[in-house]
């Protein structure tokens, strides 16, 4: 198999209304399509497809618990913004020696980072 990229991720939701201001006016993303459930691109090759599970016919049952890498410029910069517009961060930025990150859920309990690699990884 050829895996040519990552099209969307699907992000569930249970308030679209809701869903979609956070994405659009708080995180600041731009809206690519309305058709079917909104999406929204992040950077060149992948966008976040909001995704309310009752119309799909199943059921919300759980926000995503693994976190979706943002990659920003500068993650400190990112999250003072991002602060500014009522985003709550859950604790300080963390330097892994590797990579600075941010963590922050967005109103349906979902996890995201800001994520900027600033050394190589070791072998």
């Amino acid at each position: 198999m050829i895996v040519e990229r990552t099209d969307f991720i699907s992000v569930p939701v249970t308030d679209m209304e809701r869903a979609v201001a956070f994405y659009r006016d708080t995180l600041g993303l731009e809206q690519v399509s309305e058709q079917g459930f909104p999406e929204f691109q992040l950077g060149e090759n992948v966008s976040v497809y909001l995704l309310d599970m009752e119309q799909v016919g199943a059921s919300f049952t759980a926000p995503h618990t693994a976190h979706t890498a943002l990659r920003v410029p500068d993650v400190a910069k990112a999250r003072a913004e991002l602060e500014s517009r009522g985003l709550e961060f859950e604790g300080d930025i963390l330097d892994t020696g590797v990579c600075h990150m941010a963590f922050f859920k967005d109103p349906d309990g979902n996890q995201w980072m800001l994520h900027r690699r600033y050394a190589p990884r070791e072998s």
